[in-house]
């Protein structure tokens, strides 16, 4: 069955649907040897050329699908290349043949904590898509005093410069002195959300670090730096959350045990 080329481009990952029209409108893409379109479709028997690189027959089809837990440290920005030098979150990641790793959204320079990445643009698009509301939870150290009716207020939604936002939950932790610890939950990964709502309160945002991305956790042993692939189980729910057919890969990733200088 033909499929447009962007849905085979992201399912072999090379970056999600979105990502991949961009590089057919910039003329990226040639099917056949001709220059792809928006709009155009491709079959198993089409040759498909990225960036002067044929795109395997088998890949769309065979790639294993994989996905990682990193656990991102404060400091490393989610671009796969920083013109300014900085470090990125991919440059610790463990290589794959075939494919390439597709972030599930970003985290912020100065967010810290777990990050998703896969091997299928198809399940990155799906997860990150609005529609799918699916919850990611955030231990939010707040500077300032916060009243019971700014929690409220957080909680029925405020109206920021892209529209309003809400917090689903909102949990108090622990804290002394000026420093509180909430734990937040939100369906949707806009810009500097988080941040955004705290700030709309008129408090600060100290330390942020996302703990929980739908049904997974960051394991203890799993350390700032440090990744591991998840378990089937883990990934056959996202799967299941995204409506696409899992196909456990056959052979796990190591976990990185120590990090990176």
């Amino acid at each position: 069955m033909d499929e447009k080329i962007q849905k085979v481009l992201a399912r072999a990952g090379f970056g999600s649907r979105r990502e991949m029209e961009k590089w057919i409108s910039a003329g990226r893409i040639l099917v056949n040897g001709k220059v792809a379109t928006l709009g155009d479709r491709t079959g198993p028997e089409d040759k498909i050329v990225v960036d002067g690189k044929k795109l395997a027959a088998q890949s769309a089809v065979e790639i294993p699908q994989r996905v990682l837990l990193y656990n991102k440290p404060i400091g490393e920005v989610c671009s796969r290349k920083d013109q300014e030098g900085r470090k990125t979150v991919f440059d610790n990641l463990p290589d794959v043949k075939h494919a390439r790793w597709v972030s599930v959204g970003r985290l912020d320079m100065n967010t810290s904590g777990l990050l998703l990445f896969t091997t299928d643009g198809e399940l990155a698009n799906r997860l990150m898509h609005p529609s799918a509301e699916i919850e990611r939870e955030y231990a939010v150290r707040v500077l300032g005093g916060v009243t019971s009716q700014m929690v409220k207020t957080m909680h029925d939604g405020v109206m920021l410069e892209d529209g309003m936002a809400r917090f689903s939950d909102i949990q108090y932790f622990a804290g002394e002195g000026a420093n509180h610890w909430y734990h937040v939950v939100i369906l949707e990964g806009r810009n500097r959300e988080v941040r955004r709502l705290w700030e709309s309160q008129g408090v600060k945002v100290s330390r942020l670090k996302r703990v929980r991305f739908a049904n997974v956790f960051i394991p203890s042993q799993i350390t700032s730096g440090r990744y591991c692939e998840l378990g089937v189980k883990e990934t056959r729910d996202l799967y299941q959350l995204a409506g696409l057919k899992h196909r456990p890969a056959k052979k796990q990733i190591p976990r990185r045990t120590k990090q990176r200088r």
